[in-house]
Order: C-alpha cells, then structure tokens, then sequence
C-alpha cells in the first residue's frame, strides 16, 4: 500500500492552509475553543417536519384500517379504503394549514395539540356530512367513524406529546439549531443579537461575531458574544468547524462593504442573510424571508441542504452499490493486469480536497511506475508520459482507474455527480489552481464527484493552461447553481459517450 512520503505531507499541510487565504493569520482563543468543542450532528428541520408528516399520516390510515378489519360487521373495503386514505392525506393538509407542522410548533404542547385536534374534528365533521350528503349511510357504519375519531385523537395527542419530547431534546442538543455567526458589529449588531434572543434563540446556537472595523464602533464583545476575528479569518473558521448560516449586520446603504463581504464568503457552502432590522426602506411581507421571527434579505444559499441533501445521498448509494456489482469483473481483471505488468500496489491513494475544503483521501488504481508516482501531482501527466505503465495508459484513458472511487462514495467521501476532486499541487501554466483562478474553491461548496459537468463537456485529463481550468471551474459552478436530481442523473447517463467522444485530453 503506497504511503505518503511525511515531507509532502508537510507541503499538502501549508498547501491547505495557503489555499484557505489564511497563511499567517491566526485565529482568536475564543474561536479556537470554539472549534475544540464537540459538535453534535446537525438535524434538517425541514426533513423532520417531513417525517413527521408521512409517520402521522401513515399511523391514521392504519387506525382506521385497523379499527376496520377487526369489526366483523361492516361492508366492503372498496367503500373503507380510499375514504381512509383520502381522509388521511386532508388530515395532513389541514394540520399544515393550521401551522402544526412546524419545528416551532412541535416546541409546544398546549398549542400544537389544540391545532391538531381541531383540525382532525372539522376532518370527522366533513367526512360525517358527505356520508350524509351523499347518502352513504348504508356502506359506512357510525361505529366505525366514532371509534376512529376518538381512536385518532387519542393517537394524534400521544404521538404529538411523543414528537415534542424527541425536538425539545435535539433543540437542547443543538441539533435543530443552526450554527450561527454575526457579520459586523457595535450597536446594530447588539440589535440582532437582542432579537435573536427574543424570537429565534430555539433556532440559532449563535457563536460570534466576526468584523473588520478594529476601532470603538466595534468592541470585542457585543451583547455577551465574543469577537472572532475579521471576515476574512471566518472563511478559516467555517473550514475548521461547522458554520450553517451567517447573518450580515449592515445597512442595504454600506454597498461596498456588503459587496467585499460576499466576495470573501461566497466560496463557503452555508446560507447568507442580510438583517433587515437595519433598512430604512419597508417591503411587503413576501419580500422577506424569516429566521424565527426575524425578516431577513437572502443573499446566498447553501447549495444542497434538506430533504435535496437527503435525495443525492441516496442516489449516490444507489448508483455506487450498482455500479460495483455490475464492475466488479472489470476491477478485478484491472487489478490482476496491473499486479502482472509492475511491481507494488494495485492501488494509489492521494490527498485531495473534498466538501468545504476538507482533506480526503481518494483510491485510484496505481498507473504509474511505483518509482515514479506523484503524490502531490506537482507534474502534470502528459502525452506519452514516461511514467505512465502500458495498462495504467490504458485505464486513464477510459478512466477505469478511477473505479475504486466508488469505495468514496459509500463512504461518503465523495458523490457520485460532482466537481471532480483535484491533486493539491495541481498546477497549470506553473501556477496552482487556486492561484490561477479568482473563486476557485467555490467548487467546494457540495461534495466533490467521480464524474461532473466539466468532464462529459469534455474538459477532463490534462489542464495545463489556464483557460482549460478556468473552463473546468466554470462548468463545476454552473452544476453547482443549477443541481438537481434529474441533472445527476443525466450526467451519469451521458459518462460512457463522454469517456469515448471526448477523450483527447485524458493521458
């Protein structure tokens, strides 16, 4: 198994570092103490909400199915079953008119219960006068709606005390809350953070506050909370810990500081919002979006989160588990070809960057001479190249030796559609790719992939110029900006007739 020579190690180090923009800065104790605490895995409140719905509904339909079955007198389930399914999914409607399934709601126990029930009484009412409207009487007992009601009530106040129990806890936890920091400081600030208190504490674990202004306008404590350091020192403190949203506390007038803030922050995969507490100007209600109680301007979004994080990672599963049983054959073959050919290891693995710049570790089949690899690819491989092996030209050229890749990605490493990962001392025109492009670590934001965008438009292999990696980036954003589902798996569609139309590039 290859192993990393501890001198690169040392150079990918100060290479990371170097990328992040913060060589030679250093962060403030009470950021760094920050960082050194544990941190609970974070819970999507928009997929709890979701869950919640389909168990409630599904317990309803169950009851009544249930309460059904076991009555040995009445009719048909042609007659029971839709009405029970029909009735159970205007349940869930009428509950999210009500406003019962929200996180905030779920907090409460008088509240949310009284909202339920009724809800569920004015359904039983309904469903009672269109039995009696449409004189269906005779195919529907009344035991059975009344046992269902009260069946239901009972039910709906068990598990709603039972969903309250398990949000309070994760609240306290601070895994229903986001991770949150200030931009800006003194008095405004002091403002926000008073009305996070009052309205969106449940909310938002709200860590500090980072600003550039160093004169009495910004003191290093504002309502409680320390100051962290300057915008920038917070692009190294998202890396390092868990940042979820960050709230910008400046006035719609301070245009260029607003502008300088979101070009250092828009690299980071978290959701930016501007407080409107400051703005002089008032918009209609739908102008804004809410963070508890709080009107804010969106500004930028984490571009995966919720139920779509939820969605990708089962499709990458999927695709991985597949595409390893049908591969296999050509693993194995490619293996013992490479074990036949050369002496070492039939894998390589190098350090690449992954999600928000975190260091991974990808597999590779070796293709290069064992007295020849490249760990931190410092020297592009080329046409030709004389420490490419006879299979290992071969299976870069089709891209089987980025197969164990899929290893990654159940490990959650990397996805399956993605910004492909890059080796840390890449470099084209003798410069490194962060260096060469403005924005470049903005490709971080989501989870890097064995194929992407830029690959089956054929910008994939060589990147020796500028232009090239500019295209790759740009067309790593576009996917970015544009991600869905269907473009996943459109992409992955298209891979085989990429790896074969448009393969000059790949040596």
């Amino acid at each position: 198994m290859y192993r990393v020579d501890p001198k690169q190690a040392v150079l990918e180090h100060v290479s990371k570092q170097a990328a992040a923009g913060e060589a030679g800065r250093s962060l403030s104790d009470q950021a760094e103490a920050i960082i050194a605490a544990p941190v609970e895995r974070r819970v999507s409140g928009a997929v709890v909400a979701g869950v919640a719905q389909v168990v409630e509904s599904t317990l309803l339909t169950v009851l009544g199915y249930g309460i059904y079955a076991f009555s040995a007198e009445l009719g048909s389930p042609t007659f029971y079953v839709p009405v029970i399914l029909a009735s159970s999914l205007l349940a869930n409607v009428l509950f999210n008119a009500a406003g019962a399934h929200r996180i905030a709601s779920y907090r409460t126990a008088f509240n949310q219960i009284a909202r339920v029930l009724i809800s569920w009484t004015l359904l039983i009412a309904v469903l009672a006068a269109g039995i009696y409207f449409f004189k269906a009487g005779d195919l529907f007992a009344p035991a059975w709606l009344i046992n269902w009601y009260i069946g239901g009530a009972v039910l709906l106040v068990g598990f709603r005390l039972g969903l309250r129990t398990l949000v309070k806890r994760w609240t306290a936890q601070g895994r229903l809350r986001r991770r949150t920091v200030i931009v800006g400081g003194g008095k405004d600030a002091e403002t926000l953070i008073g009305q996070i208190n009052a309205s969106a504490s449940n909310d938002i674990m709200l860590l500090g506050l980072f600003d550039d202004r160093i004169d009495d306008r910004s003191p290093e404590t504002v309502g409680g909370y320390p100051k962290l350091g300057k915008v920038a020192n917070l692009i190294e403190f998202a890396r390092r810990t868990p940042v979820d949203l960050v709230m910008v506390s400046m006035p719609l007038s301070a245009e260029k500081r607003v502008l300088d803030m979101l070009t250092q922050l828009w690299v980071l995969p978290v959701d930016i919002r501007l407080s409107a507490h400051m703005s002089k100007l008032k918009f209609t209600s739908k102008a804004y979006s809410y963070v508890g109680d709080i009107a804010v301007f969106d500004m930028a979004d984490r571009p995966i989160s919720d139920w779509n994080l939820v969605f990708k990672w089962v499709f990458d599963k999927v695709v991985a588990l597949t595409a390893l049983i049908l591969l296999s054959p050509v693993m194995i073959a490619t293996a013992i070809a490479i074990k036949l050919e050369s002496k070492g290891p039939v894998f390589f693995m190098q350090n690449r960057h992954g999600f928000n710049n975190e260091l991974i570790k990808i597999y590779k089949f070796r293709s290069m001479r064992t007295d020849m690899l490249d760990a931190g690819a410092a020297k592009l491989v080329t046409k030709d190249d004389p420490r490419v092996t006879k299979v290992g030209k071969f299976i870069r050229k089709t891209s089987i030796d980025e197969l164990p890749q899929l290893f990654n990605v159940l490990k959650g490493e990397l996805s399956i559609v993605g910004p492909r990962p890059h080796a840390l001392q890449a470099k084209a025109e003798n410069q490194l790719y962060y260096e060469a492009v403005e924005g470049y670590f903005a490709r971080h934001r989501v989870k890097p992939g064995m194929t992407g965008w830029a690959q089956v438009n054929g910008w994939r292999g060589e990147t020796d110029t500028i232009d090239k990696i500019m295209q790759r980036v740009n067309h790593d954003l576009h996917y970015i900006e544009h991600w869905s589902i269907l473009f996943d798996l459109y992409i992955v569609a298209i891979t085989p007739i990429s790896l074969i139309s448009k393969n000059e590039n790949a040596y």
